[in-house]
């Protein structure tokens, strides 16, 4: 029974104790492979009787002797044991604790042709982790994944992913990830998400970018609109608009749905630059998509339309949001048309551009700032205040 097993596991480790302080090492050795000698019994030692003998082994040089009996346990173990069980776990963690140098024992190890199991590296990469050793746990886990009888946790691999990502070094939890797939490892969602918002918090979308494009057709990875949206935003941020309007692009492309946060990032990308043509180029593909308007949306478009003097356009939103009851502050685009025409005047237009005119025109009856005097009478009347610098330049408008 369990309260057997553990009085058998007591007595062991008095008998360990008591080999110990006389340094009777073989001894010690018999005594731990007897433990796993005994089918179904509870064999694991505690923390403390590992670091009790460990010193020991360490104070007295026998290294070797310490590596050789990691190799006979592991020869004993059942092929069940858990990782955080087995003697290597124990000897390499008791040998981190005390300070000592858990890959000189793993390394003595393998100079003696042996294997410790899973359990020996376990210790090793999270004292890497916690030292911020973050390459070295890479290389490690590189080292382990060529061998055939070795395979990590997912929680280990979650622990280092998160340690790189903590450290930003953002190349080590790419590789462990990638790790991670060829080991099969069935649960990919958490690290994903782990290294998306490390990435996207540290302002590193070109990583982004080619980590989803990495993943796309692996499907224990749901790639989603919210992961490509998050990669505009943080491009159009940083003023990259040509490379939003890429993977904006290339999302669409792959049949992913663009939402209101896509298209808000990329207004407010295309602002942020002066690109207003762009505004109405996505208008219209807004349009065409039959996209749902909402007010939000709404009143991005028009904010970039009305500042960029785009009113042909920004009448077709107004419309828009007519037909479909949203509410439209005409004060605000009021406000921001009269903010984007101060000192400018218009010049005698040609015929061809009357067009615009009618825009212009009614776009100021739609806000309030005309009285419906016809084109005639004000198609070379100074617009003092009326025309945005975007609109005007069109027309080779100077300031007053």
């Amino acid at each position: 029974g369990f309260g057997f097993a553990s009085k058998r596991t007591i007595l062991y480790s008095n008998m360990i104790s008591g080999y110990v302080k006389k340094c009777d090492l073989d001894s010690v050795c018999d005594v731990i492979l007897q433990s796993l000698k005994r089918d179904g019994e509870d064999s694991s030692f505690s923390e403390e009787t590992y670091c009790e003998l460990v010193k020991v082994f360490i104070e007295s040089q026998s290294i070797k002797s310490l590596a050789a009996l990691i190799i006979e346990a592991h020869k004993l173990e059942s092929s069940s044991t858990e990782c955080d069980k087995s003697v290597g776990f124990g000897i390499v963690n008791a040998c981190e604790k005390l300070g000592f140098s858990g890959k000189s024992i793993l390394d003595e190890v393998d100079a003696q042709g042996g294997f410790g199991g899973v359990g020996v590296y376990v210790p090793i990469l999270m004292a890497y982790c916690k030292e911020n050793r973050t390459a070295e746990a890479t290389q490690l886990v590189k080292e382990i994944s060529s061998g055939s009888e070795v395979k990590l946790d997912v929680e280990t691999y979650k622990a280092l992913i998160e340690a790189s990502m903590t450290k930003q070094d953002f190349e080590s939890a790419l590789t462990l990830f990638r790790d991670m797939r060829g080991m099969r490892v069935t649960d990919l969602k958490g690290s994903y998400l782990t290294i998306m918002t490390g990435l996207l918090e540290n302002q590193r979308p070109e990583l982004m970018a080619a980590f989803v494009e990495e993943v796309l057709e692996d499907p224990r990875v749901e790639v989603k609109s919210h992961d490509w949206n998050s990669i505009i935003h943080a491009l159009c941020k940083a003023k990259r608009v040509e490379d939003g309007k890429r993977i904006f692009r290339r999302m669409v492309f792959l049949q992913y749905e663009a939402n209101q946060q896509t298209y808000l990032s990329l207004i407010n990308g295309y602002m942020s630059c002066d690109k207003y043509f762009e505004v109405v180029v996505l208008w219209k593909e807004f349009k065409d998509k039959k996209a749902k308007l909402d007010h939000a949306l709404a009143d991005a478009f028009l904010n970039a339309l009305v500042r960029g003097g785009f009113f042909g356009t920004a009448m077709q939103v107004i419309e828009k949001c007519q037909e479909m009851k949203i509410f439209v502050d005409r004060w605000r685009y009021k406000a921001a048309f009269m903010e984007t025409q101060k000192n400018l005047r218009l010049p005698k237009l040609r015929k061809k551009k009357m067009r615009k005119i009618e825009f212009l025109d009614a776009f100021k009856n739609w806000v309030g700032l005309t009285t419906g005097k016809s084109l005639k009478e004000t198609n070379t009347r100074n617009f003092s205040s009326d025309v945005s610098c975007t609109f005007m330049a069109s027309f080779g408008l100077k300031k007053i």
